[in-house]
C-alpha cells in the first residue's frame, strides 16, 4: 500500500497486521517497522497505528468477550480479516476516548465496503448492536471475579491464568496480568566504552529527546515507545544498543574478566553477546552461536556498529555437539535459552495468544537438550548462566533442577552477589527472577551456576 495516511486507511492496515499476526504466526513488532519506515505516514497516524495494533494484541481477549455475544456464529468462523477490523474498532470505542463512536464505526464499515463488500452490512449490524449495549451500560465481566472471568477481564488465556494463579497465588497474578497489558518504554544500553549514561542522557535531553536513566541496570536507560531508535543521535556510532533492563542484567550474572573465552550459545540478536563483549573491554574472545543465519548477521552487525571485535559469530545448532574448532574449553557459557517469552508481553502481546501448554513442554525439552550439550566445554571452576524471558516453572526452575540431579560437578551460587545493587532483591533461593508488575521490566529468570574444581 503506498499513499497511506489518513485514519481509516491506518486501521485498514492494522486490521491487516493482526490478520497475519494471527493466521501467519508473524511478529506485529515487524510487521509494524515495516509502515512505519515507510514514510507512507504522518506522525499522528504512526502514533495511531502503533495504538491500535499493540493495544488491540494486549485486550483481545476481553474485546472478544465484548464481541462474541453480538455474533450470530461463532468468532472463528468469521472472516479473519473482519474479525480484526471488529477487534480494531471495540478497541476504539472501550479503551481510547479521543475517537468519536460514530466515526469509528463508518470508519470500519467503509474499510468493510472496500475490502469485503459483502460483509459491509454485517459489520454495521454488530457495532451499531454494541453501541447500543454501552449507551445502555451493559459491558460484561466488569466485576466478575471467579477464575473463569480472569481470562477476560485481564486478557490472557486461561491455560495461562490458571498456571499463574497456582505460581503466583490470585493476588500477584492479577498484578502480573495488568502489568503486562501496559505500555512499555523502549530501553537501551549504553556502550561505555564509548559513553556514559550521564553524558548520552544530557545529550539527548539537549536534543529535546525525553529519556530517564533506568532503575535496575546501572547502564540502562528508558525512551518514550515509539521512538525511531535509528534517528537518535549516537545510534551509527556506536554509544548504545536496544536491550530490556532485565535483559541487561544478565550479563553482570556472568561476571566476565578481561582475556577470557566466553560461549554465548543462543546468541541472536547479540544483546547479551556485546554487552559481555564491553564488560571486558573487548578484550578476550566471545563466541556468539545461533541456528538463524539472519541472526548471526544481526550479531555480527550490532557488533561492527559498537565497535566490538572480540565477537565471533557463527551458525552453529548448540543443542548438537559442537566442532572441534568450536568446542572450548570456555571459561564462561551463556545460554539464554529459546523459550515461550511470556515474560515479555508488554512488548510483544502477540505471544499470548500463540503459545500453547505443548509449547511450554517442547521448550523445556529443548532448553535441557542445550544445557547438557554445552556444558560439557565449561572448565573446571568456569561459571555457566541459564536465563529465559519467560514465567513459567517448567522452563525455568525445574530445567535447573533436572540438570542439577543430573551433573553433581555443577552448584547454584548465590546470584545476587553479581548484580548491581539495584538489582539483588531480584533474587530468591539463588535465582534471579524479574517481575514485570514489581519491577517495572520484562519477565526474566537465571540460574548461576559454577563447575566444580
Amino acid at each position: 500500500m503506498t499513499g497511506l495516511s489518513d485514519a481509516k486507511n491506518v486501521r485498514q492496515i492494522a486490521a491487516e497486521i493482526l490478520y497475519r499476526v494471527e493466521n501467519q504466526k508473524a511478529y506485529a513488532d515487524l510487521l509494524l517497522d515495516h509502515h512505519l519506515r515507510s514514510g507512507n505516514l504522518v506522525d499522528a497516524d504512526r502514533g495511531l497505528l502503533t495504538e491500535l495494533t499493540y493495544g488491540t494484541l494486549r485486550w483481545r481477549g476481553k474485546i472478544d468477550g465484548q464481541l462474541a455475544p453480538l455474533l450470530k456464529r461463532s468468532l472463528a468462523d468469521t472472516d479473519p480479516l473482519i474479525r480484526n477490523l471488529l477487534r480494531i474498532t471495540l478497541y476504539q470505542l472501550l479503551f481510547l476516548d479521543k475517537i468519536p463512536a460514530y466515526a469509528a464505526v463508518n470508519e470500519a464499515v467503509e474499510i468493510a465496503k472496500a475490502t469485503k463488500p459483502k460483509s459491509a452490512g454485517f459489520v454495521n449490524g454488530v457495532l451499531r448492536s454494541l453501541l447500543r449495549k454501552l449507551a445502555k451500560g451493559e459491558q460484561r465481566g466488569e466485576s466478575e471475579t471467579a477464575a473463569t472471568n480472569l481470562a477476560e477481564e485481564y486478557s490472557h488465556p486461561q491455560w495461562l491464568v490458571d498456571r499463574w494463579r497456582e505460581y503466583f497465588g490470585e493476588e500477584q497474578a492479577r498484578a502480573l496480568m495488568l502489568a503486562n497489558n501496559q505500555r512499555t518504554p523502549l530501553v537501551v544500553r549504553v556502550n561505555l566504552r564509548k559513553a556514559s549514561r550521564e553524558e548520552l542522557l544530557e545529550n539527548w535531553r539537549a536534543a529535546g529527546i525525553a529519556a530517564d536513566a533506568g532503575t535496575a541496570s546501572p547502564q540502562a536507560i528508558r525512551l518514550p515507545t515509539g521512538v525511531s531508535v535509528e534517528a537518535l543521535p549516537g545510534f551509527s556510532e556506536g554509544w548504545f544498543q536496544v536491550q530490556s533492563e532485565a535483559s541487561q542484567l544478565v550479563a553482570y550474572l556472568v561476571g566476565p574478566a578481561l582475556g577470557e573465552i566466553i560461549l554465548d550459545a543462543c546468541a541472536a540478536p547479540g544483546g547479551k553477546s556485546t554487552h559481555l563483549a564491553e564488560l571486558i573491554d573487548d578484550q578476550g574472545k566471545i563466541i556468539a552461536l545461533d541456528t538463524s543465519a539472519r541472526g548471526v548477521e544481526r550479531i555480527a552487525e550490532n557488533a561492527r556498529r559498537l565497535g566490538l571485535t572480540s565477537i565471533h559469530a557463527q551458525c552453529v545448532n548448540a543443542s548438537k555437539p559442537l566442532a572441534e574448532n568450536l568446542a572450548g574449553p570456555y571459561d564462561r557459557i551463556l545460554v539464554d535459552a529459546p523459550c515461550s517469552g511470556l515474560g515479555t508481553l508488554r512488548s510483544h502481546p502477540e505471544i499470548k495468544w500463540q503459545r500453547d501448554e505443548r509449547d511450554i513442554a517442547r521448550l523445556a525439552a529443548l532448553q535441557a537438550r542445550i544445557l547438557e550439550a554445552v556444558a560439557q566445554y565449561l572448565n573446571p571452576g568456569g561459571v555457566l548462566v541459564y536465563s529465559t524471558c519467560t514465567l513459567t516453572v517448567e522452563e525455568n526452575q525445574q530445567v535447573i533442577d533436572h540438570f542439577l540431579a543430573a551433573n553433581n560437578q555443577f552448584e547454584l551460587t548465590d546470584a545476587a552477589r553479581y548484580l548491581p545493587e539495584s538489582a539483588r532483591h531480584m533474587v530468591q533461593g539463588n535465582y534471579f527472577q524479574a517481575l514485570p508488575q514489581r519491577d517495572d521490566t520484562d519477565g526474566f529468570f537465571a540460574a548461576r551456576l559454577r563447575k566444580v574444581d
